[in-house]
């Protein structure tokens, strides 16, 4: 007996042995955080004076200068400091009060933990970088360094990423702000600030200056020769007729006998203007102008041969003139702006679609010419830091304009009133997705991953359900406008003046016309990049081919457009 009473003493004893060391170690870890949570309010007396922060309302408002970049603000970053004793603030900026408001407002925004050392860089740093390095400079709302396009990635914004963004949008310079945000412009608008204001480090890249709190690290582009430089966002217009007392009005009116549309596009993009209106030796730049509303549009074929003339001198224009009109890769900040639903919908309306087959460009589209956010029944951090706000928000909260979804099970569908059922040919929905899986949202799979055995078992699990998908929809969906891919792409305009009438939603053609100028956004894939090889085998054909059929009839016995004849394979 005294042998198991000595185990059970000794075994007791080790519990109560153990049981003090875990309270020890308790009490040692609430004491370094309470050390912790002391440094940084010692480090921000500055915010003590503030008044108590609000609650943060649901949609940002948006603080802009006319004419310049929007950037979404929530409602108290406005709130003026209170005084400390009539003192003024002084000449280093980081230290003052009012961006001690923003601060706090910036973390919360970048969803960032209190900045550690590592997250600040030495001022004396020798990392290179693309480009020249000009300095740190004033960005606020009465003070914007750069007034041209904008851009952010919370997770992977780099100088590199934001120096070439602005390359391909036809801009002279960058600037980096806080880490995480990017900046476009062909000037600097603002004086210049002390250089170790601009001490954030890049999120994607450690040792680069980033900029800080209401300033930019800016950066002068790797200058390319003209007629060199490649914008990606340059979009066709149309074909306009102008009378020749209209000419005089515009803002730059240049006249070269050797005049191109690209040069012509160069000069208004680098005046920062939104329209290039060539009619060779003639090109003209204006911010917009009623002159080129969709009912004035002429016949293309009145435009043809523009960018010929005859050997004889070029003259004035006629009394009337065609002319062509490019959008510029310059932002139209005229539907920028985004929010939450003013009042909760008690309707839920999907954007409902197999993988691949370009929701995410679609919901780009809608919010741009709606002005609200889309959710998603999902959560897609990437996405959220990338600019899509809806990410985060409760599908069901009714707050946003219409959800994301790929679901395509009977009760998933029930669950929403009415559905946008977007649809892509399966070949290239699938290689899309196949690019996703492999290389992120904007990226491409390589030459060996399409030939790797991953490939055709992919195809043999999604392509039933590219048809499974769209049957289902058809079959429970309660209320349907069936959009094609292929079809937004050809009319882009027609086609989303059918969804916001579907959405029930009013638009203004001013809003409509600047989501066609900026119709591609940052969250497009670029379709320059394709396998050397055709990934399709036979047998993958003869198993999708069969799919499209089915779901082409399925369409046309609901009285719905049927899929577009480019799909349908050749008997």
């Amino acid at each position: 007996m005294v042998v198991p009473h000595y185990r059970l003493h000794c075994l007791l004893k080790r519990a109560q042995m153990l049981l003090l060391g875990l309270g020890i170690a308790y009490l040692m870890a609430g004491s370094i955080l309470l050390l912790q949570r002391s440094s940084i309010r010692v480090a921000q007396t500055n915010l003590a004076s503030l008044p108590p922060l609000l609650s943060l309302p649901a949609p940002p408002t948006a603080l802009r200068a006319p004419g310049l970049g929007v950037r979404a603000r929530s409602r108290w970053a406005a709130i003026q400091p209170a005084s400390a004793g009539g003192a003024k603030a002084g000449r280093h900026w980081p230290a003052s009060q009012s961006l001690g408001v923003q601060h706090v407002h910036r973390r919360w925004f970048h969803s960032l933990l209190p900045e550690s050392p590592e997250q600040r860089i030495s001022l004396h740093r020798n990392s290179r970088h693309k480009g020249t390095y000009m300095g740190c400079f004033l960005h606020n709302a009465s003070e914007r360094a750069l007034g041209g396009t904008m851009l952010y990635d919370l997770r992977k914004m780099t100088s590199s990423l934001c120096q070439d963004t602005c390359s391909e949008s036809g801009y002279q310079f960058a600037g980096l702000e806080y880490g995480a945000e990017c900046h476009c412009g062909n000037r600097i608008r603002s004086p210049q600030a002390p250089e170790e204001d601009c001490s954030v480090a890049c999120r994607g890249e450690r040792g680069s200056p980033c900029g800080g709190v209401s300033r930019l690290s800016i950066y002068k582009v790797e200058e390319q020769l003209p007629g060199h430089r490649k914008f990606r966002n340059v979009h066709y217009r149309g074909c306009f007729k102008l009378p020749k007392s209209t000419t005089s009005a515009f803002p730059v009116h240049s006249f070269q006998p050797n005049l191109t549309t690209q040069s012509c596009i160069e000069t208004c993009t680098d005046k920062e203007l939104l329209l290039a209106v060539f009619q060779k030796p003639h090109c003209l730049c204006a911010w917009t102008s009623s002159l080129f509303s969709l009912s004035q549009q002429a016949d293309n074929q009145q435009c043809v041969g523009l960018n010929h003339t005859s050997n004889a001198t070029p003259t004035a224009p006629t009394e009337h003139d065609h002319y062509q009109v490019y959008h510029t890769p310059v932002l139209d900040s005229r539907c920028k702006e985004r929010m939450f639903l003013p009042q909760r919908s008690s309707s839920l309306v999907a954007l409902s679609s197999f993988p691949g087959a370009g929701n995410t460009w679609v919901r780009h589209l809608i919010e741009l010419v709606t002005g609200y956010y889309t959710g998603s029944f999902y959560f897609d951090g990437t996405l959220y830091n990338r600019g899509f706000k809806g990410e985060k928000d409760y599908w069901k909260s009714g707050r946003s304009i219409c959800v994301k979804t790929h679901e395509s099970g009977q009760k998933e569908i029930e669950m929403f009133d009415s559905a946008i059922l977007l649809i892509r040919n399966p070949y290239r929905s699938l290689m899309a997705e196949f690019n996703r899986k492999c290389a992120g949202h904007l990226g491409h799979a390589t030459d060996a991953q399409w030939k790797s055995k991953e490939w055709p078992e992919f195809v043999s699990s999604y392509a039933p359900w590219w048809a499974s998908h769209a049957l289902s929809w058809v079959k429970f969906g309660r209320r349907l406008l069936v959009v094609h891919y292929e079809e937004l792409q050809r009319a882009l305009l027609p086609q989303l003046q059918l969804i916001t009438a579907f959405l029930n939603v009013s638009m203004t053609e001013e809003r409509l016309l600047c989501a066609q100028s900026n119709q591609d956004g940052h969250f497009k894939r670029s379709g320059t990049q394709q396998p050397s090889f055709d990934p399709f085998t036979p047998d993958m054909r003869q198993m999708i081919d069969p799919f499209i059929h089915t779901v082409d009839e399925a369409l046309r016995s609901r009285n719905l457009s049927g899929l577009p004849q480019e799909y349908l394979p050749r008997r």
